[in-house]
């Protein structure tokens, strides 16, 4: 069976497929258990998860394929859609310093959209999609034409989605990002967000694009001509920036340069990396980050110092693509939905998991002519997604969950219709949880959905709710679990390596 047929059966029968609760979670040891409480605080508002908060992230490349982005894919269109009705597209990444405007090659562009290959390794069936790049050489030189730019509005329309969209600073001049600048604002109009100016541009001594003096002396200048260019031209363009790889040390002082030019703050942020090192496990991936931590600290002091929101325009599990048996197993699907709530606990307005083509971490793998499929780290997304948006609000646990069961996470939410939720995320690969959960407020019934698969580093069998995504994201809960309530608290066992959307209704 060839990878067309293969990837549509798949796609059919998850349509289909919808999986009867398992038995066997119900815990089997119950010395592997931790008894743990939970006290929702509904009148402690936390920050507030806003629609556009969800957002996928590709590269610049794929414009190269006119027809990726366009109302002729309405099946990846169908996936992003269930994603949120209101997300955030960004196109950019290390391809962005390669992609030239070519308006006069439109012509050329429809027909020959196999030039652009995801990756030199990949099988020709693959040529039609971009994964991400590994940043370990220049990329091919790539035209962007008009018809790429008016099929993508095409393609935003379809999904619902608003677009970050990134300039070629590494390789271009501030004539031609001004000339692209202009067309890009004419055709995408209100659903464009903001022009991105560079792709982590703290790295740009490391890939040649730059020499090895490159500070943000230098950056910050090169930023300025460019968007005194755009902005000449596009007298209305909105910024976003630095969009650097994790530097704290370029945030904040392009956070006091440019506060009054960019409506917000733009840094990446990898869990992992190298793949190649052997350290870079899924026991890492699920434990708390000192670097992560670090970045958020930077984050809060440029809001804090500039009113500026903040977004991670580039996010995923491990660097250079991604780590095979780490980044498209379960285990991406717990470490990014909690991802997500840390994000939005710190204060951040919204996230970008990027990928493409077959790439390792990609949410969404696939092409449009061979079908597209949901991998791991997109049921994380899928349960943030029908958590839905809201304020959060205090969450507590018992003064002994940190000893008994350290990486159990959870995270309270108040809906805009007042409907109380808790996204409740058991990363112990070693434990259960019973966890017993007060939700601060009177409630009729509590219900649950889980986010499960057999083991903590399986690609194929993840579910959420009982069910698979299906063709063009086509899902809906299978089994919504009624729990039982002690004293108006609720119960539910959670194994190791699982989590639940816990929702109370009045």
């Amino acid at each position: 069976m060839n990878r067309r047929e293969f990837i549509r059966l798949s796609a059919t029968s998850a349509a289909a497929l919808q999986v009867p609760f398992n038995a066997s979670l119900a815990f089997a040891d119950e010395s592997a258990v931790a008894s743990i409480r939970l006290t929702l605080r509904p009148d402690r508002l936390g920050n507030k998860i806003g629609e556009d908060f969800t957002g996928l992230s590709y590269e610049s490349a794929q414009l190269g394929n006119p027809k990726f982005f366009s109302g002729e894919n309405p099946e990846l269109a169908g996936y992003i859609r269930q994603l949120g009705k209101s997300g955030v597209l960004r196109i950019g990444g290390n391809t962005s310093e390669y992609c030239y405007w070519k308006p006069g090659a439109e012509k050329a562009a429809r027909g020959n959209t196999e030039s652009i290959s995801a990756d030199k390794t990949n099988p020709v069936a693959f040529r039609l999609a971009v994964g991400p790049d590994k940043g370990l050489t220049a990329s091919a030189a790539v035209s962007i034409t008009p018809l790429a730019i008016r099929n993508l509005r095409d393609f935003l329309d379809a999904c619902g989605w608003k677009l970050i969209y990134g300039l070629n600073m590494g390789t271009g001049t501030p004539e031609a990002a001004a000339d692209e600048a202009a067309y890009v604002m004419d055709t995408i109009g209100a659903k464009l967000i903001a022009f991105q100016l560079c792709n982590e541009p703290d790295l740009f001594y490391r890939n040649k694009i730059r020499k090895s003096d490159y500070d943000f002396a230098q950056f910050a200048d090169e930023w300025q001509r460019f968007y005194q260019a755009i902005r000449a031209r596009v007298p209305k363009a909105a910024f976003a920036g630095p969009d650097t790889a994790y530097n704290n040390e370029w945030l904040v002082p392009f956070a006091r340069r440019f506060k009054d030019e960019a409506v917000f703050l733009s840094q990446h942020y990898y869990a992992e990396g190298p793949p190649t090192d052997p350290s870079m496990t899924i026991e890492r991936l699920l434990r708390p980050n000192p670097a992560l931590e670090a970045e958020f600290a930077g984050m809060r002091k440029t809001v804090q110092e500039s009113g500026l929101p903040f977004r991670l325009a580039e996010t995923n599990s491990c660097y250079r693509g991604g780590k095979l048996g780490v980044s498209d197993t379960f285990a991406s699907a717990l470490w990014a939905a909690d991802l997500m709530y840390q994000l939005a606990s710190a204060g951040g307005m919204g996230i970008n998991f990027h990928g493409g083509g077959y790439g390792v971490y990609t949410p969404i793998a696939g092409t449009r002519e061979d079908g597209f499929l949901a991998r791991p780290i997109y049921y994380g997304m899928l349960l943030f997604a029908q958590a839905g948006v809201g304020q959060l609000v205090e969450s507590n646990l018992g003064s002994d969950a940190g000893s008994q069961a350290p990486l159990l996470t959870v995270y309270g939410l108040r809906s805009d219709s007042g409907v109380i939720k808790a996204a409740v995320f058991n990363k112990n690969l070693d434990r259960g949880v019973r966890l017993t959960i007060d939700p601060g407020e009177r409630s009729q019934r509590a219900s649950a959905l889980r986010l499960h698969a057999p083991r903590i580093d399986d690609t194929t069998d993840a579910t959420f709710g009982g069910s698979v995504v299906g063709a063009s994201g086509a899902w809906s809960a299978a089994h919504e679990e009624k729990l039982s309530k002690e004293n108006g608290a609720a119960v539910i066992d959670l194994p190791a390596a699982s989590a639940a959307l816990v929702v109370f209704e009045r």
